[in-house]
């Protein structure tokens, strides 16, 4: 660097995390080997989110910011050889969303340093990025502690000439988890057919929207965990839990470039059935009441379905009781899901936001291996990339819609109607 042998920002009691509304406090240091003209020194503290059509492109093509503040260490002047203090403070505004870095946009926070020098002499430049965490308290957001349940009825045949049906449910305990909590899960399957299921899988999906020229949404499977199938003419019951590994929050609030959801989803591969359970996922855990054991999630009730296959059917294929049985869990694993950003790991500081809507997008692509899923228009064929597996390979033939799932608000307004209706 010449004469500068070091120019850095080093921020108060070396912090890198701050919230909303704190002050930030640091200096900018310049240690020099001989003199050096200059016209100004400025700090300047700036929020921004930049989301990208490309994966891991920092040229981005829609960018919002949320606060930029400059200020004037020094005015003209020579800075003579030895090391430079000038001390600087910025409070943080009370709106600054949570940092978040993805594969296809980041809120990113920083502080910038700059000698503006003469004219024809280099200017010198740094930066130092910071993350502003806000914790997101799971008990303001109405019905958080209520069991989340989905229900589903699949018709199908088999053997040509037979037909059954299936009656899938999904019931979790709370609505909003933390980070290192068991998602406790029920899945009750009613197979009402003289066929076996295939196996069932529980999934703990992450859907994160990027706001770009159109919407991106990236899918991936967190953890997910396997049972056995069920035998024809049986009632299974299957208990299980996922435990919710390091993540960022549901939404980031302030940001409206970057959505961010979570889904259990819990299907069976044979014949193809699925339900899905929106949840949050906060930093203060929900305060339960002590359920009363009518209460507990191992009693509560499926949906209402049929207790016996319609008249016809049983005219077909014989009556038969429907025994109860448990499913063993056969395996479990876990994907690694985003940081906030690279090097760090946040295990309960995250932020809210109220959900928006996002328009319909074009269809999803997704291919084997080590992948991205992306969206793009017209006849495409998936591109396999250098990036790491973010979704297992049999990702890519589950029967998961093409369409994004549906909102928080939206599932729960139409649990009534899927229970009645069936798919």
């Amino acid at each position: 660097m010449g004469k500068v042998q070091l120019f850095e920002i080093r921020l108060g009691e070396s912090r890198v995390v701050y919230s909303p509304g704190e002050p930030l406090a640091g200096t900018v240091t310049v240690r020099l080997s001989g003199s050096l003209q200059y016209r100004a020194i400025k700090v300047s503290c700036i929020g921004s989110c930049g989301v990208s059509n490309k994966i891991n492109d920092t040229a981005w093509t829609v960018e919002e910011q949320y606060f930029n503040s400059t200020l004037s260490l020094a005015d003209k002047g020579v800075l003579t050889p030895g090391e430079h203090n000038f001390p600087f403070q910025f409070l943080l505004p009370a709106s600054a969303p949570t940092s978040f870095e993805g594969p296809f946009g980041k809120v990113l926070h920083q502080v910038k340093a700059v000698i503006d020098t003469p004219r024809f002499s280099k200017d010198y430049k740094c930066n130092k990025i910071f993350y502003v965490l806000c914790p997101l308290n799971l008990n303001d957001i109405p019905d958080i502690e209520q069991p989340n349940t989905m229900s589903i009825t699949k018709k199908f045949n088999y053997k040509l000439v037979k037909s059954g049906n299936i009656i899938l449910t999904a019931t979790s305990d709370l609505r909003g988890y933390i980070v290192g909590q068991a998602i406790q899960l029920r899945t009750d399957i009613e197979n009402k057919s003289g066929r076996d299921t295939g196996a069932v899988v529980a999934s703990l999906l992450q859907k994160v929207a990027y706001k770009s020229r159109r919407w991106i949404y990236d899918l991936r499977t967190i953890a997910e965990v396997e049972g056995s199938g069920v035998k024809a003419w049986k009632h299974a019951e299957w208990k299980e839990q996922i435990l919710v590994p390091a993540l960022p929050q549901s939404i980031l609030q302030g940001c409206s470039l970057i959505h961010i959801d979570y889904y259990i989803q819990v299907s069976l591969k044979s014949p193809e059935v699925s339900v899905t359970l929106p949840i949050y996922i906060g930093n203060i855990a929900v305060n339960r009441v002590p359920l009363s054991p009518s209460r507990s999630i191992q009693h509560i009730p499926s949906a209402v379905v049929p207790s016996a296959p319609p008249e016809e059917e049983e005219a077909a294929s014989g009556y038969h009781p429907m025994d109860n049985i448990s499913i063993p869990t056969k395996s479990h694993s876990q994907q690694q899901p985003f940081s906030y950003a690279p090097g760090l790991s946040f295990q309960e500081i995250r932020a809210d936001s109220e959900q928006t809507g996002s328009p319909n997008h074009p269809t999803l692509c997704l291919s084997t291996g080590a992948t991205v899923p992306y969206y793009a228009e017209g006849n495409v064929v998936p591109v396999p990339t250098a990036s790491s597996l973010i979704l297992p390979p049999e990702y890519s033939t589950w029967g998961y819609p093409y369409e994004a799932p549906p909102s928080y608000e939206q599932s729960c307004s139409s649990a009534n109607s899927s229970i009645s209706n069936g798919n």
